[in-house]
């Protein structure tokens, strides 16, 4: 017996945050990527949910980090049967690449440890969890992510992981900010350090420094709402998945953040 319903309205907030015209839009969105003629199985099988369900089905999944012994049974399929909708349909949530940005658009880049259960990726960092490191990076103005580098053990800082990730390739060209530990990445921009001998910085740079943290302290909101998907809390896949599940969790941030 089926529980949860993308036909009851009332579902859909609670489990993915999207309000129903948004998940409409959504759904539309994953059949025109090829959600629909994705096979359960044995070619020409059909799914026993509707596309509108899968979907539901995969944020509810990253929005509450059930197991899918736990997930299946509240839509009425196995746990084996979950994990493959999980694993088809997630990647078709993701995060569109940005083709096109604006000249003046500044970005702000931050990263995040996200606990990872699989340590061929993961390491023990400063969270005393074995995480991996994951770049994200907003648009100053929209407040909306455009970014995403490819999730790094846990153990490097940002200033190597910022490169190593992919993430530097895919900013360049336009004003990027963060915090001091991306000192080294000379295009970044990063508050004023203080003196060497220990003086005290001039006024001007201390009221620069104060409005870089205002700014920048968006991102960390971002990183907030992106985490209210418990997934990103504690990530049990396999690590070569977080990539597609960081990528369509920040899909799904837009979507409730543009509203």
């Amino acid at each position: 017996m089926q529980v949860i319903s993308a036909a009851r309205p009332e579902w859909i907030f609670p489990f993915t945050g999207l309000q129903p015209a948004q998940f409409r839009g959504l759904v539309r969105l994953v059949a025109e990527r090829g959600g629909d003629a994705i096979a359960d199985g044995r070619p020409g099988r059909q799914w026993s949910l509707d596309l509108a369900d899968r979907v539901l089905l995969v944020a509810a999944y990253w929005r509450t980090n059930l197991t899918t012994r736990q997930i299946g049974p509240l839509f009425g399929v196995s746990h084996s049967a979950a994990h493959r909708v999980i694993d088809t349909l997630g990647p078709l949530l993701a995060l569109a690449p940005v083709r096109r940005r604006r000249v003046d658009q500044i970005t702000i880049v931050d990263g995040t440890l996200i606990p990872t259960r699989d340590h061929r990726l993961a390491a023990p960092s400063k969270n005393y969890r074995y995480s991996t490191n994951l770049q994200v990076a907003i648009d100053a103005h929209t407040r909306l992510v455009i970014a995403l580098g490819d999730p790094q053990p846990g153990n490097r800082n940002d200033t190597i992981v910022y490169r190593t990730s992919g993430i530097d390739q895919k900013l360049a060209g336009r004003p990027v900010m963060a915090d001091g530990a991306y000192r080294g990445n000379p295009e970044v921009i990063i508050p004023y350090r203080k003196p060497a001998d220990g003086s005290e910085l001039p006024a001007w740079k201390t009221d620069l420094n104060r409005q870089h943290r205002r700014v920048r302290a968006q991102v960390e909101h971002a990183l907030a709402r992106m985490k209210c998907f418990k997934i990103l809390r504690d990530y049990r896949r396999a690590a070569h998945t977080l990539t597609d599940t960081a990528s369509g969790i920040a899909h799904l941030h837009n979507i409730i953040l543009a509203g």
